[in-house]
C-alpha cells in the first residue's frame, strides 16, 4: 500500500508541510492550480531552495504586503529582555487580516478547488474552529480567525491539502511530535507554548515538550496532522521510494528547522482491525433541517460515520436516533459537538472493534473526466469498488448531466 510517514523531528507548520510535499515530488503546478482556484487575490507564493543545519530542501513563501515573506514568530522572555512589539502577531506582521469561520467556509465552497481538496481544507479549518470555539466558549461556526484567517495561512492549508490529495497515500502515519517552551504572541495576547489552539487540536495525539525557546508546532501544522494521520509512532516497515524536506523560516540550533516526509509502500495484510467508539442518543425535538445541519458538522469534524434513523419515541412522538462512529481520540470532541448542535441532554458511548477492508483510492477515466473510486481489498483481492459521490457530483455539474450518468460511466470504466 502507498504509505506516507510524517517525521516532525523539529515540529510541523503549514508552510513546512507544503514545502516537504514539493520536495517529495509533488509538482509545483499542483499547488499553484489550487491557489489560483480561490476566489480571492493572494500574495505571491513561491518555492525557494535553501538549507537548515546542512539539510537542503524547499521553502514555501507567501509574500507579505511589504514584499517580504512573513516568518512565524515565537518568543521566550529571558531575564533582562524586553518583550516584542505587541503589534507583532503569530505570523510576524503588524496587520494580519482575519476572517471568521463562516467566511472561510464560503470562500472554499465558492472556489474552483477539486472536490477532495475542498473537503479536506474545510475539515482542517473545522478542526481549528472547534478548538478555538472550545477555548473561547463559542460555537465553532462563530469563531473569528485572526492569524489562521489571513491569506498566508489560507494558502498554506489549501496548498497542503492539494499536495496530500495529489500524492494519494492510502495510509498516513506520524512520528513523535515535539513542541518548544516559552511564550507565543498572537492576536489575543501572550500564551505559554503550546499555543492554546495547538494544544486543543492535539488532544489525543502524543507529543512532548523540549527545552527550546520557540514554537515548533503551529495550529495549522497540528490540524494537518490531525486530519491526515491515522497512526502515531515509529515509521512502519516500508520500502522507501521518496524523501522530502520542507524548511521552516528560522535557523535554529540543536536541530534543523525542517520537516521530513517519507513515502513508500507497505505490505497489504489479509485484513485490518481497529478500535472505534460509538456515540448514540435519541432526539425528539429536533427539526429535520437542524438534524441535517448537525450531521454535516459531525462528519466534517472527523467522524468515521454518522447516521440519523427516524423512530417513534414515548407518547407516540416522532424522533431520531443519532449514531456516530469515531476514533477513540475524537470521542470527546464529537460528544461536545453533538451536545452543542442537537437537543441531546446526554450521550451513550460504547467502545468496540471493527473489522475493515484494506482500502485505497484510484481514478478511472470517463467521458466526464477523471473520477475517484474507493477500492476495498480482502486478503489482497479486490472485493469492493465504489465511485466517490463527490467526484461524480463535481463532474456532473461541470458537464451538465445527472450524477447517476457519471456514476454509471465510472462503473463501466472499472
Amino acid at each position: 500500500m502507498r504509505h506516507l510517514h510524517l517525521d516532525p523531528f523539529a515540529g510541523i507548520s503549514g508552510d513546512m508541510t507544503v514545502a516537504a510535499l514539493r520536495d517529495l515530488g509533488v509538482e509545483e503546478s499542483v499547488f499553484q492550480k489550487a491557489l489560483a482556484s480561490l476566489p480571492i487575490p493572494l500574495p505571491a507564493c513561491r518555492f525557494e531552495r535553501g538549507d537548515r543545519g546542512g539539510i537542503t530542501g524547499w521553502r514555501f513563501c507567501v509574500d507579505g504586503q511589504d514584499g517580504h515573506a512573513k516568518p512565524t514568530v515565537a518568543y521566550r522572555k529571558l531575564e533582562g529582555e524586553k518583550p516584542p512589539n505587541p503589534a507583532i502577531l503569530l505570523h510576524g506582521h503588524a496587520h494580519v487580516h482575519g476572517r471568521d469561520h463562516a467566511e472561510i467556509i464560503a470562500l472554499l465552497e465558492h472556489s474552483g478547488l477539486d472536490a477532495d481538496v475542498k473537503r479536506r481544507a474545510l475539515a482542517v479549518f473545522q478542526r481549528i474552529a472547534v478548538a478555538e470555539g472550545a477555548i473561547h466558549g463559542v460555537p465553532p461556526e462563530t469563531v473569528g480567525f485572526h492569524e489562521v484567517g489571513a491569506e498566508d495561512s489560507i494558502a498554506d492549508i489549501v496548498a497542503a491539502c492539494a499536495g496530500f490529495v495529489s500524492l494519494k497515500p492510502e495510509t498516513v502515519s506520524c512520528g513523535s511530535l515535539i513542541e518548544g517552551t516559552g511564550t507565543i504572541h498572537c492576536a489575543h495576547g501572550s500564551f505559554p507554548l503550546p499555543a492554546p489552539a495547538t494544544l486543543a487540536i492535539l488532544k489525543g495525539i502524543p507529543f512532548r515538550q523540549v527545552e527550546e525557546p520557540w514554537e515548533h508546532i503551529t495550529p495549522t501544522g497540528a490540524a494537518l496532522v490531525a486530519e491526515f494521520a491515522t497512526n502515531f509512532g515509529p515509521m512502519p516497515g516500508m520500502t522507501v521510494s521518496a524523501i522530502g524536506y520542507g524548511l521552516g523560516s528560522r535557523q535554529t540550533p540543536k536541530r534543523p528547522n525542517a520537516l521530513r516526509l517519507i513515502f513508500g509502500t507497505t505490505e497489504t495484510g489479509t485484513d485490518s482491525q481497529d478500535e472505534v467508539v460509538e456515540l448514540c442518543c435519541n432526539l425528539d425535538d429536533l427539526t429535520p433541517e437542524h438534524a441535517a445541519s448537525a450531521l454535516d458538522t459531525i462528519l466534517t469534524a472527523g467522524a468515521l460515520d454518522a447516521t440519523l434513523t427516524p423512530t417513534v419515541m414515548k407518547k407516540g412522538r416522532s424522533g431520531w436516533i443519532l449514531e456516530v462512529h469515531c476514533a477513540p481520540d475524537r470521542a470527546d470532541l464529537l460528544s461536545t459537538l453533538i451536545l452543542r448542535h442537537t437537543t441531546a441532554f446526554g450521550i451513550r458511548r460504547h467502545a468496540m472493534q471493527r473489522l475493515i477492508l484494506d482500502r485505497h483510492h484510484r481514478t478511472v477515466e470517463t467521458p466526464y473526466g477523471s473520477i475517484s473510486v474507493k477500492v476495498g481489498l480482502l486478503g489482497g483481492k479486490v472485493i469492493q469498488q465504489s465511485p466517490e459521490f463527490s467526484s461524480c457530483s463535481e463532474a456532473a455539474t461541470k458537464y451538465g448531466v445527472p450524477v447517476h450518468t457519471v456514476h454509471g460511466a465510472a462503473l463501466r470504466a472499472l
